[in-house]
Parts: structure tokens; C-alpha cells; sequence
């Protein structure tokens, strides 16, 4: 068994720099993190601010997954007169590369025996039982021992060179090694502290370095990825159903690597568009192997500027205006002429919902609100957050307008409607969407959902069924007229109108009025007719208003109609379609007299393909008797009495088909000349 060797000088712990290493005079400096600001599409700008003394360094510790946003979005500033350093991260090669790199290889976990082979020429000093040794490594070798026993076994013997002579020292006799090589050692520190970071491939640190003298301002900021900010609401009905108080709270989490103290968040409900991009992996090509070749020399060449120019960085103070803040530390939004003033408290709030809920003010808004642009933002001030921990804030406390109503759509439940409120958003702030815990009486009623809600807007809510009142939407009434006809060269052009009506039988069998809100499908083409206005309308319904009493029933009919155009060719037409639309009141005079016309032309030519039809019906069965006369005749004695009779009645009847085939000729050709008649008399007709 071979005993582990102790090396001395390595220090797995030590602190390891894979890029440009640090001054040896740099200081660790605390760069908090100071304003976040969060977006609904799932991205968050982290900045940090700190002040840092002459030539210092810090420490910010990312989520692997972060490391390509830091890479593409990371800016830096020293605003006191300092310079940025360099930015050093791990590398995300994998290990055995990285391992590999260094002088010493300890990627295959290599024996004692192994390792000092791979430092054959270093200069160590060991002590073993001989005593104190230093000298240079020549290398390992196995060598057969024999026990006091007889029995054999393989020992790894060390071969030291000393002085002028070369020591053979067994490795289980060695107890402690000490390499007197620096640049070894630092090289088997670094491999070392390699295996250590790579135990934490969930983390990774960033160092940033700042040069200069003195205290100076730093500030650092990088866009990554978050978790969606979310809101909540609590909606509270007035007993007078004209005014509610309505309590909204964001949700954020704080999924970074950094505590929040006294933090300015901002949360942005816009969606900016963001990216990621693999700037972390190194990216190796592969490339040729190209031979020697003599060339004949080449003349150096011109490139003249092509079009565009090469953009320049501004300073951290512009750049970051467009995350809605300036460089004083004060959100924009608070410097704009459109900002809201902070949100009251409920105590400022007229008391007519449940007291219980709104006992000494005890939820206040903590948010200022402030519209930039197409986006809107709520700015809370002095938010602690720990790492990996979530928070709900409240951000809104106001009071809104209500009008208490019942809504009806068929599609979602076809007997009764939903309690609701029609909602109109007074508070002066933009509404994200979200859930809507709706109270009323000092009780829970049931949960809604809104949808986002500018300021001014008005938006539906429902919460609940309504029981005490039904709905009977089975009262459906069709019909189809035509409305008009044109005829232009060959086709008739009809207009028809369907029309369809719907009732609602709305029954209240409660004790109270209600408002009922009934939704009608918007259907493409139709359109409304001796119907009500209804009060509002969306792409997908018409929504009806309807009062109806304690105990009362009430009908709301809704009718439709729908204007079709049809086109048809009038010669294939059959007779009796035609004469159906002659005896339609809705088509003018005129019409009906050419359709009159183009009957009687019609007619005659249906009566010459009956007569024709009778005249090809003789002849085959009159050919159908000369087949069984020709077999009759065959079998006779030609110089009979019978033959001749045969042959007689075989004569007439090819009398007869002449005659039916001139006929028939005839009849074909006065019933193509009347079709022709008929063709040119429609296509020359225009009857608007």
C-alpha cells in the first residue's frame, strides 16, 4: 500500500486569476446593488453603487445561465477620475481542457507515484526515514521487494539525485514533500483551485477591477434575466354599488446572488425586445493545415471606406437614461410632466366599503407612477430584499368606480349569468393584468380576472353565477327571401336576404333590480336590425344593457340579417326554376317579363328534345325487330312463302327509320337553331 504524500507549499484554497491577474496593491471593494428595474417581458437592469478606494477589485457572483447576459450587456463607470479594469470570469471550457493547460496534468487523477513522475527535474526537499533530503527528482520506478516471509511484492521507489549521488527512497517511507520550485507550485495551486471552482458549475464569479487614487464612485449595471413581475388585487364593493376600493400589490422575486438594501425598483410594464447569445462557450475553429509554398509577391492593396459608420459609447449616465432613471439617483418618472402623485392611503379613502379591511389606513401605496412613452412604471423607493426570496409590494390603494351588473354569454354558461361589476379604472394608474379577489359585505365573493387597464378605461368583471335569475336563449326564428334580381348576359345576379332573430328571456326572480349585460355573437356580414343600441361592442360580442325588475320578467330580442349575392347561369337553368322566380313578388316587372321569354325559348327547346327523344326511341325499336326478323330469315327456305313475307316486313320497316331519321334531323335542327335563339336572346340582355 502506497501512503499519501503530504505536499506543504500547496494551498488548495488560494485564490486563483485565469486572465489578467490583479495589482498586488488592489483592495476587495462592496458594490451594492442600488437601483433594479424590472419588466414585465421577463428581463431586469441591475445597478450597483459603491465607492471604492485607489486600485480595487469586486466580486459579483452570476448564475452560470447569466454569464452570456453579463457578457452582452455588462457597462462600467468610474465617475471620480478612475479607469476600468479588466473583467475576469471563469472559463467554461470543460474541466480536463482547462486541467490540461497547466505544466502539472491532474486530470486523470494521478497517483503519488504518477505525479512525481510528471515532476521529474523539480527540486523538492522530503522527509523520510533517512532523515532530511533535497535534491532533484529523477523519476519513479517499481522494484520487487521480498518480505522477512518470502513474499513478494511491488514497491514504488523515488530516485533523488543529490549531490553526486542518486538516493532510492521508497514512497511509503516519505511523509511529507516540498516542492522548492515556485513556478511549480503556483502551477499545482492553480490546477488545484480549477477542481475546486468547478464543483460549483451553478455559479460563477465576476471580478471587475478599478484603477485610480483616492475614493471615487463606481457604478456597474447589466440586463438579465428575471422572473416575470406579476400583480394581485383585492377589489372591495361599496355597500351603494357605485364605488369600490381597490388595493393592487406587485409580486417580485429577488432570484440574483445579491441582497437588496434600500434598493429603487422600478417596475416597467413594457416589453423590450432581448435576446441571448452564447458569448461564454469558447469557440474553436477548425483550421487546415496549409504547406510551405513559394509565391510571387503580391502588391499591397487599397480598401476604400465603405458605407456606415462605427457607432461610439456614450457614458453610463446616457445610456442607461433609457431604463428610466437619470444620474441623480431619481427615477425620470418623478421629473416628467405626465408623473402621478404618490398613491393616497385608505384612510384617505371614502368609507364605503367593509371598515375591517381599512382599519387606521394600515395598507398604503408605496408606488409612484409615470407613463414613458408607450410603457408605464411604478417606482417604489427603499426596498430590502434578501437573495433567492419574494415580496409583494403594495403599489396601488384607490378608490375606482363600479356599477354592479349581471352578464350573460350562452357559450359560457347557457342558464344563468355571472355576478359582475362594470369596472372603471379611476385610479390614475396603468392596471396590469392579473387576479381579482373580489369582497363584498366584509365577506369573499368569488375571484376575476382583468386585463391590462389604462387609465379612464372601462372593463368587465365577473366573480360568481348569479342564481337568482335565468336565461332562456332557445327562442331562434329564420328566413330567407329573395330581395332583388339583375340579369346581365347569360346570368341572373339575385340578392338574398337572410334574416335571423333571438330572444333572450330574462327572469329575475330576486328581490332587487338588476342590470343584466347580455352578450351577442358579432357574426361576419350580419348585421343588426330593429334591434337596440347595444352599449358597447368588441370584436367578438355586442353587449346589450337590460333592466329588469324584482320579480320581473323581461325580453330582449335581438334580430339579424344577412344580404347574399348569387350568381347563376340562366341557360342550364331548368323550366321550373325559372317560373319559380317569375312568381317572386321581390323581383321587378321587367325581369319577370324577360324571364317570360326565356321560358317560352326554354320550353320549345325541352318539347324538340322530347320529340326527338321519342323519334330515337322508334328507330331502336324498330332496329331491335330487324335483328330478330334477320335471324328468322336465316332460318327459312329462301324460296318460301314465309322468306318472302320476311323479307317484306324488312323492307317496310327500313321505310320507316328513313323517315323517322329525316324527321329527326329536321327536329334537331330547329331545337339547335331555338337554342341558339335562346343563348343570343340572354347574352344580349342587361336588366339592372
Amino acid at each position: 500500500m502506497i501512503k499519501p504524500i503530504r505536499v506543504a507549499l500547496v494551498a488548495v484554497s488560494a485564490p486563483i486569476t485565469l486572465a489578467v491577474a490583479q495589482a498586488p496593491t488592489s483592495t476587495t471593494a462592496s458594490v451594492p446593488v442600488a437601483k433594479v428595474v424590472l419588466f414585465s417581458s421577463g428581463v431586469g437592469y441591475f445597478e450597483h453603487a459603491g465607492i471604492v478606494h485607489g486600485n480595487s477589485a469586486t466580486q459579483l457572483r452570476f448564475k452560470t445561465s447569466q454569464i452570456n447576459d453579463i457578457l452582452k450587456s455588462l457597462m462600467l463607470q468610474d465617475q471620480d477620475g478612475g479607469h476600468v479594469g479588466a473583467v475576469t470570469y471563469p472559463s467554461q471550457d470543460p474541466l480536463t481542457k482547462t486541467l490540461k493547460s497547466f505544466q502539472v496534468d491532474i486530470t486523470q487523477n494521478p497517483s503519488q507515484a504518477e505525479l512525481l513522475n510528471q515532476l521529474r527535474g523539480a527540486r523538492v526537499t522530503l522527509q523520510a526515514r533517512q532523515g532530511t533530503l533535497s535534491g532533484v527528482i529523477l523519476g519513479v520506478e517499481t522494484q520487487r521487494r521480498t518480505s522477512e516471509k518470502g513474499e513478494a511484492s511491488q514497491v514504488a521507489v523515488l530516485n533523488l539525485f543529490t549531490g553526486a549521488s542518486i538516493r532510492a527512497i521508497e514512497l511509503p517511507s516519505i511523509s511529507s514533500l516540498s516542492l522548492q520550485d515556485e513556478q511549480l507550485q503556483d502551477e499545482l495551486t492553480k490546477a488545484l483551485s480549477a477542481l475546486v471552482q468547478a464543483r460549483d458549475q451553478d455559479k460563477k464569479p465576476v471580478t471587475i477591477s478599478f484603477t485610480g487614487t483616492g475614493d471615487r464612485h463606481v457604478r456597474i449595471g447589466y440586463v438579465v434575466e428575471t422572473p416575470i413581475w406579476k400583480t394581485s388585487y383585492r377589489l372591495i364593493l361599496g355597500d351603494k354599488g357605485t364605488s369600490g376600493k381597490l388595493q393592487g400589490w406587485a409580486i417580485v422575486e429577488n432570484q440574483t446572488e445579491s441582497d437588496w438594501n434600500n434598493v429603487s425598483l422600478n417596475l416597467v410594464s413594457g416589453r423590450p425586445i432581448s435576446f441571448t447569445m452564447d458569448l461564454y462557450q469558447p469557440l474553436y475553429s477548425t483550421r487546415p493545415m496549409v504547406a510551405q509554398e513559394t509565391m510571387v509577391g503580391v502588391r499591397p492593396q487599397i480598401y476604400f471606406r465603405g458605407s456606415g459608420t462605427v457607432g461610439r459609447v456614450d457614458s453610463l449616465t446616457s445610456a442607461l437614461r433609457r431604463f428610466g432613471y437619470g444620474p441623480d439617483g431619481k427615477p425620470l418618472s418623478m421629473q416628467m410632466n405626465e408623473a402621478i402623485t404618490t398613491a393616497s392611503s385608505y384612510s384617505a379613502l371614502s368609507a364605503t366599503a367593509d371598515p375591517d379591511w381599512y382599519v387606521n389606513g394600515s395598507v398604503a401605496g408605496i408606488a409612484e407612477t409615470a407613463r414613458l412613452g408607450e410603457l408605464f412604471q411604478y417606482a417604489v423607493g427603499n426596498v430590502a430584499l434578501a437573495r433567492q426570496k419574494s415580496a409583494m409590494l403594495p403599489i396601488i390603494t384607490d378608490s375606482v368606480q363600479l356599477e354592479r351588473m349581471s352578464i350573460y354569454n350562452g357559450s359560457v354558461l347557457g342558464t344563468n349569468p355571472l355576478n359582475g361589476v362594470l369596472f372603471r379604472n379611476t385610479s390614475g394608474k396603468h392596471l396590469l393584468q392579473g387576479p381579482v379577489t373580489v369582497l363584498d359585505g366584509g365577506g369573499y365573493v368569488g375571484d376575476a380576472r382583468i386585463d391590462n387597464v389604462p387609465p379612464g378605461q372601462s372593463r368587465l368583471l365577473s366573480y360568481g353565477i348569479d342564481l337568482d335569475v335565468t336565461v332562456d336563449a332557445n327562442h331562434l326564428v329564420g328566413a330567407s327571401r329573395i330581395q332583388s334580381a339583375k340579369v346581365s348576359k347569360g346570368m341572373m345576379l339575385l340578392s338574398r336576404k337572410l334574416e335571423e332573430t333571438k330572444s333572450y328571456v330574462i327572469d329575475n326572480k330576486g328581490d332587487k333590480s338588476k342590470v343584466i349585460v347580455i352578450e351577442h355573437p358579432v357574426r361576419r356580414g350580419w348585421k343588426l336590425v330593429d334591434t337596440q343600441e347595444p352599449y358597447e361592442t368588441t370584436a367578438s360580442h355586442y353587449r346589450f344593457r337590460v333592466k329588469v325588475g324584482p320579480n320581473v320578467q323581461s325580453t330582449l330580442t335581438v334580430k339579424e340579417e344577412l344580404v347574399q349575392t348569387e350568381s347563376l347561369a340562366m341557360v342550364p337553368m331548368d323550366v321550373t326554376q325559372l317560373v319559380a322566380y317569375t312568381r317572386t313578388s321581390d323581383i321587378s316587372a321587367s325581369v319577370r317579363n324577360a324571364l317570360g321569354k326565356a321560358i317560352q325559348l326554354k320550353q320549345e327547346t325541352v318539347d324538340l328534345d322530347r320529340q326527338i327523344a321519342v323519334d330515337n326511341q322508334r328507330v331502336a325499336e324498330i332496329s331491335t325487330e330487324q335483328a330478330r326478323i334477320r335471324e328468322n330469315m336465316k332460318t327459312v327456305e329462301k324460296s318460301g312463302q314465309y322468306y318472302d313475307r320476311l323479307l317484306a316486313k324488312l323492307n317496310e320497316q327500313e321505310s320507316q327509320i328513313e323517315k323517322l331519321q329525316a324527321d329527326r334531323a329536321s327536329l334537331t335542327t330547329r331545337r339547335d337553331g331555338v337554342r341558339k335563339e335562346l343563348e343570343e336572346y340572354l347574352n344580349a340582355l342587361v336588366i339592372a
